[in-house]
């Protein structure tokens, strides 16, 4: 297209395609020496191109159409300097006839004229008919040269009639060409292609194009994880990215003809404010994208937290008080996602009017039921529109009654609509103390059918954070972290959507217990509020925990929640990971875990709300977080808090419940009552409460085979759990704990969960979760052999097992993206017989090794192990005596058992005061 980078400042600059042309005919010689030489003179001139257009992203980093239409240009000199080199002076034609026209065409987003630094170079050739020889040479030569280049090459070979007939038959190939560019060659030809694309291939399509490409589009979505706002996007392919802008575009281009994205405004696609969000999100992901490869030396499209950091300090971003530069980044990334889908949705709308209107005008619509009114508002084909452009303008409240009629209705919204509430959200503001706008809130909040859906949609209009202010500061807020997946008001929506699905009794399989106790939950709409405000803090500095129940207190008398109800949700959301905190952090066996606990909580309600709110909370981190484990541990720290709660401070129900235990072993076993006797003498009492009942059962059957074998080692796969159950029997003694983690690490698995247990006549029953290091079982017969056979090896003393794991290849793991620094805590209050030691450190591999050898030579007996990880972080929590049984004495000895865990954790070695 003539003049296409006529804006891109000091073009000579990026290659002075004069000087570039005069370097190439200077070359003498002929043949392979010919060739290289080009070869050389052109590599010089893309590599300086490259590095000047890294440059100027360096000097302006937020100016990304500026950087992609500098890179096309720069690949434009490129193939018109080989094109002409490979004709004149390599296959040189004194007198071509008709067929040995030649065109090359860039197609896809290069002949948009847009290109990240590594991005693929997309180009066809085109001949009138079927290639002479001397067309197949060029090509051929041409093709060589440009991987020569280094460059990825996209490339067809096309007569005019096989480009038509390609084109019909794929719709990818017609999107490829819808953006073709003549670059070099027969323009006529090409000329002759676009009228022929346009009559034979584009004409009384344009209905088909749209459908093809929003499957297109929808089934790229569900690859790439469905959302906007997982927290490592797909800055090319993921939901509301480049490609969403570019199927714009293209329908635009297809329907309409544009040749640029403004003309959208003419054809009353967009208005020029939407225009200006387009050009701003386009532009902003285009910085992104090519920092990226720049960043990566190479094509890379998915925005990981290796490179989060850097590129936020290249685009400049610093830190607030509250959130790091990164997170300002991602906040204002996702922020540009938010609005392509905006668009997107008005877009599609407005072409689906057309459309209608055309088919009215044919006389093709069917008899429908005509509109209904409610509240004003008309419902007409099962959407839910507004009578004219001031209705909310007219009565602010409205905005609000719009979402509660939708929830109320289960309808959709009008997208329209949907764009006219977007432009009036800021009425909003002056209706947030309204009596009954904040009832329609709690109204749409509390639905019985669909709330996350509704809520979805007040919050992509920008409604809910203008009625709410506290929420738009979360809106768009990621974690640089990788235990959170998504965005938090994204997260927040999502629980509520679970909460509901919970009390509809649609995840009663994943959540039995959950779905039980929603049933007798009295403060229905505390709960709900409790989770919509769980979060509300986060990203402020401090502990989202206690701010956010400082802004629920003066938050739910506003959505008008009573006294109570106000202090309920406060609560809640200052104790909203207390549970998981309990259950996953500490020994449920020990009593005064319980009993701390339910001082805390005080009432069953609270115990009540406080689950589902826990449940509903980590089932929304992100796929993967919840498992049959945390399901367990938090059922069994449910039901020992609710039997503490209903009979005080009494063993009563805790021995009750260990009786039962015990008598359904003895079931599932065939034994009689004197086996069970027996069996039971030899365990303590913390071995019956730890461990739940299948695996009392596997584990007396283990005993029971070993026999009076002095090692036995277990492993069976449990899917309940989603990892590996692994038992070791074995004769007690000093350091077992820390050689079993080792020898699993040297085996390739890694260690979730520890029990470690010891008989009263001295035999070590430990039991623990096993996974792979990408958190699957391990299930293969040839793994479990293997981690047989290291257990047995490292105990046996067959190896050397620090040389073992010194030898093991560390894997490049994501976590060395995170810089967490190492945290020691030791509780002398947490239980009434041991010390408890938690520790916070980055997670690495053998991490669960190195604390328990630490552990070792400080000469403390470790009598359970609780691993726990978020993400990149661990905690790992140790229930510690000395050699004689009694706890811990703070002093000298426990300053220095610090230091060596502290050490351990970093990775390196404690050195002993001489």
């Amino acid at each position: 297209m003539p003049g296409r980078f006529d804006h891109v400042p000091h073009r000579r600059a990026l290659v002075s395609r004069r000087g570039l042309a005069d370097a190439l005919a200077a070359l003498e010689g002929s043949g392979t020496d010919l060739r290289r030489a080009a070869t050389a003179i052109l590599k010089q001139a893309l590599d300086d191109g490259r590095a000047e257009v890294a440059r100027r992203l360096e000097a302006n980093p937020s100016r990304g159409l500026e950087a992609a239409n500098a890179q096309a240009y720069l690949t434009d000199q490129i193939l018109v300097a080989l094109s002409d080199f490979t004709t004149q002076r390599l296959y040189p034609l004194s007198n071509p006839t008709a067929a040995e026209r030649l065109t090359l065409v860039a197609v896809g987003g290069y002949g948009r004229g847009e290109m990240a630094p590594f991005s693929d170079v997309d180009i066809g050739f085109l001949t009138p008919w079927k290639q002479t020889p001397w067309a197949e040479q060029v090509i051929e030569s041409i093709l060589y040269a440009l991987w020569d280049l280094g460059l990825k090459i996209g490339h067809s070979s096309r007569s005019l009639d096989e480009m038509v007939r390609q084109a019909k038959g794929d719709v990818t190939v017609r999107t490829a060409l819808l953006e073709g560019r003549h670059v070099w060659g027969d323009e006529p030809l090409y000329e002759e292609a676009s009228r022929r694309f346009r009559a034979e291939v584009k004409a009384g399509t344009e209905r088909q194009f749209i459908a093809d490409k929003l499957a297109e589009r929808n089934a790229r979505h569900v690859r790439m994880g469905d959302t906007r706002y997982v927290v490592e996007p797909n800055v090319k392919e993921g939901k509301g990215a480049l490609r969403d802008l570019h199927a714009l575009f293209w329908i635009g281009k297809y329907v309409y003809g544009v040749e640029r994205a403004t003309e959208l405004v003419g054809e009353g696609l967009f208005t020029r404010t939407e225009y200006r969000a387009f050009h701003r999100a386009d532009n902003f992901l285009w910085a992104v994208r090519c920092h990226l490869h720049l960043v990566a030396g190479r094509a890379e499209d998915r925005l990981t937290f290796d490179y989060q950091r850097e590129i936020a300090n290249r685009m400049r971003y610093a830190a607030r008080p509250g959130k790091s530069a990164v997170e300002r980044f991602m906040q204002f990334y996702f922020l540009q996602v938010k609005t392509v889908g905006s668009l997107t949705g008005l877009f599609l709308a407005h072409m689906e009017e057309r459309f209608a209107r055309a088919r009215k005008r044919d006389g093709l619509t069917r008899l429908l039921r005509g509109p209904k009114k409610l509240a004003g508002f008309v419902l007409e084909r099962g959407r839910l529109s507004i009578p004219d452009d001031d209705f909310f303008r007219d009565d602010p409240v409205r905005l609000v009654e719009l979402f509660a009629i939708a929830a109320a209705e289960s309808v959709e919204i009008h997208p329209l609509t949907l764009r006219c509430a977007t432009r009036d959200a800021k009425l909003a503001d002056g209706v947030r103390r309204d009596p009954r706008a904040n009832a329609l809130f709690l109204e749409v909040l509390t639905s019985r059918n669909d709330p996350e859906l509704v809520l979805r949609w007040m919050n992509e209009t920008g409604v809910m954070g203008r009625f709410v202010p506290d929420f738009a500061r979360v809106v768009a807020q990621m974690q640089f972290d990788m235990y959170h997946h998504y965005t938090v008001d994204e997260h927040t929506i999502r629980a509520i959507g679970l909460l509901s699905r919970i009390e509809k009794g649609e995840l009663d399989t994943d959540h039995p217990l959950a779905t039980d106790v929603m049933q007798n939950i009295v403060s229905r709409r505390v709960l709900y509020v409790a989770v919509l405000l769980h979060d509300i803090a986060k990203g402020r500095g401090g502990d989202h925990s206690i701010l956010g129940a400082a802004v629920a207190e003066r938050l739910c008398p506003r959505f008008g929640l009573t006294k109570a109800e106000t202090e309920t949700v406060a609560w809640l959301v200052r104790h909203h990971l207390l549970m998981s905190a309990t259950a996953f952090k500490r020994d449920l066996s020990d009593f005064k875990t319980i009993l701390d606990f339910t001082q805390v909580v005080q009432s069953p309600e609270r115990l009540r709300l406080l689950l589902v709110l826990t449940v509903v909370d980590i089932r929304a981190v992100g796929p993967g977080t919840w498992n049959g484990w945390k399901r367990q541990l938090l059922s069994d720290l449910f039901e020992a808090g609710e039997e503490v709660l209903r009979l005080g401070h009494k063993h009563k129900g805790r021995t009750e419940r260990l009786l039962a235990k015990q008598d359904d072993l003895r079931v599932a076993m065939g034994w009689d009552a004197d086996t069970l006797a027996a069996y039971v003498r030899r365990l303590p009492e913390p071995y019956w409460i730890a461990e739940p009942a299948d695996v009392l059962a596997r584990n007396a059957a283990f005993v029971g085979h070993a026999g009076d074998a002095p090692l036995s080692i277990g492993a069976q796969v449990y899917p309940d759990r989603g990892a590996t159950l692994v038992t070791v029997y074995a004769a007690d003694h000093p350091g077992l704990f820390s050689r079993i983690a080792g020898a699993i690490h040297v085996a390739g698995g890694n260690i979730i969960d520890a029990r470690i247990h010891t008989t009263r006549d001295g035999m070590a029953l430990d039991n623990f979760l096993v996974q792979d290091p990408l958190g699957r079982m391990f299930d293969e017969a040839e793994q479990l052999a293997r981690l047989e056979t290291a257990i047995r090896d490292a105990l046996a003393e067959r190896w050397k097992l620090g040389e073992r794991l010194k030898a093991k290849p560390a894997p490049r793991v994501r976590a060395d993206a995170f810089r967490i620094e190492p945290n020691v805590l030791v509780d002398h209050k947490a239980s009434n017989r041991f010390t408890v030691v938690e520790v916070n450190a980055r997670d690495r591999p053998a991490l669960l090794n190195r604390l328990a050898h630490a552990l070792f030579l400080s000469k403390v007996t470790i009598h359970s192990a609780h691993v726990a990880t978020y993400g990149e972080r661990a905690v790992d929590t140790f229930y510690l005596t000395d050699l004689t049984g009694d706890k811990l004495a703070p002093g000298a000895r426990v300053k220095t058992l610090e230091k060596r865990l502290l050490a351990a954790a970093a990775g390196t070695v404690y050195e002993e005061a001489a």
